[in-house]
């Protein structure tokens, strides 16, 4: 018998491709990856897409990412992972690209019909907001809110379930992985700023302002996550010529 072939994520086929490398000993416990940059020219995909597969990796404990100096083999693998994605879990960024597509629909949609209740419903969970940026998973639940908050403006249940459920997929071992480098008060704080003023642009019955509002959030939550790992040894070292590994990796 025949087995489907399935499609399968990006990230994924570079995690495979690095993995298969430390496995093989091309690059040693302890010794440090070629940096994001280089392995997304060598590899010809963006530097999301890497950094998505080293989460994934170092969820699985092949590597760990030391920030402003790079990543690190730090064992084999001798065993399947327990925590292993399914083929089709997407990456931290594809969500956050659907999420912008579909929420700024949805906010748009939302100003024009926002009435003083819906209003005062998101008011109170920025009030709540205000005061829990020391608090990451209690922040996580009410930005939770705040969205679903939104979707339910428009009273279409079947969309406010499906914008709760694209955020649930945040709370995976690699989305939280990739939030603990770069989630702090000071991002929860220019987060709720951000959720602010979608409030005030949907309250204030402008489509157009509050679909800008929600795709300016959205859009700096993926910049908010797209800091390189060795951001701070390539300010220092600039884009140095490759060494002699390419042709090691490949897709």
């Amino acid at each position: 018998m025949f087995a489907a072939i399935q499609p399968r994520r990006l990230y994924r086929q570079v995690a495979d491709q690095i993995r298969t490398l430390i496995e093989s000993g091309k690059f040693a416990v302890g010794e440090r990856l070629p940096g994001e940059r280089e392995l997304a020219e060598e590899l010809g995909v963006s530097r999301p897409t890497i950094r998505e597969a080293l989460i994934a990796l170092e969820v699985e404990g092949l590597v760990h990412i030391r920030m402003g100096s790079g990543i690190y083999v730090t064992g084999l693998q001798r065993e399947k992972p327990v925590l292993a994605p399914a083929e089709d879990l997407e990456g931290p960024f594809e969500l956050l690209r659907a999420r912008s597509l579909i929420e700024c629909a949805i906010a748009e949609e939302a100003a024009k019909v926002i009435t003083p209740d819906h209003t005062e419903a998101m008011d109170a969970v920025l009030t709540k907001m205000a005061q829990t940026f020391n608090s990451p998973r209690t922040s996580i639940a009410l930005d939770r809110t705040f969205h679903t908050t939104i979707a339910n403006i428009i009273e279409n249940s079947a969309l406010n379930r499906f914008v709760g459920e694209l955020f649930d997929q945040r709370m995976t071992p690699y989305f939280e992985k990739l939030a603990s480098y770069f989630e702090s008060p000071t991002s929860w704080r220019e987060a709720f700023e951000e959720h602010r003023a979608i409030r005030d642009a949907i309250a204030s019955g402008d489509p157009a302002r509050a679909k800008e509002a929600m795709r300016f959030h959205l859009q700096q939550s993926q910049l908010r996550f797209s800091r390189s790992f060795d951001e701070d040894l390539e300010s220092e070292k600039g884009r140095s010529a490759k060494g002699g590994r390419n042709g090691n990796i490949k897709i």
